[in-house]
């Protein structure tokens, strides 16, 4: 009889055990959920040059028709892109415009191959050196107000010329009261020499 009985069921029970792990090892890392592996420009990283390109690198393939990479300003603005070219597990999109210095934000949206959609972003600065300041835009000038024309005043009364005028202290009326006189003046001296050339009253035939 066998000192030790329980060695056979030990085996056994070891044995499937084994055969267990080596089935459910391949399965495990097939229906893992797909995570960024790689990135360029990197999370955090402060350029002095401007990206022209940003490759993010998983670690399952990508299927083209469920990839999305987009990149935002600082203000949350989206940035031009070209379309996602995927090459394998690297998704690739090119920048169409180029980057002013800020931070910009990289996000993203796969699918893995469980269908379960995976996505994420993170953030890079631009700090070129060399770069200028935008130009800031030049005041418009201001038109200057109308000047509000001028009130026209009222019409001129119409000077009364001396021969249209009806008084009687007028020019005209003052050299034909002094005329008038000069004529009386005149007759009255007539009249005065007549008198004096006529006889008083003497005999006419002396």
């Amino acid at each position: 009889m066998s000192r030790h009985p329980h060695r056979p069921l030990a085996a056994a029970l070891a044995a499937a055990l084994a055969a267990t792990a080596l089935l459910l090892g391949p399965v495990s890392p097939a229906y893992a959920h797909n995570v960024l592996r790689k990135a360029t420009p990197a999370q955090d990283a402060e350029l002095k040059k401007a990206p022209t390109r940003i490759t993010l690198e998983f670690l399952q393939k990508l299927n083209p028709s469920f990839t999305t990479i987009t990149l935002s300003d600082a203000d949350k603005q989206q940035v031009t892109t070209g379309e996602p070219e995927v090459s394998g597990t690297k998704g690739t999109v090119t920048v169409d415009t180029p980057l002013a210095n800020g931070v910009y934000t990289v996000a993203y949206r796969v699918v893995s191959k469980d269908g379960h959609p995976v996505q994420g972003s993170y953030k890079f600065t631009v700090a070129d050196p060399t770069a200028t300041a935008e130009p800031s835009p030049s005041p418009v000038a201001s038109e200057p107000a109308p000047t509000p024309s001028a009130t026209p005043s009222a019409e001129p009364t119409a000077s009364t010329s001396p021969a249209a005028s009806g008084s009687a202290d007028g020019p005209g009326t003052t050299a034909l009261l002094a005329g008038g006189g000069i004529v009386l003046a005149l007759m009255a001296a007539a009249a005065v020499l007549l008198l004096r050339r006529r006889p008083t009253g003497g005999d006419p035939t002396r």
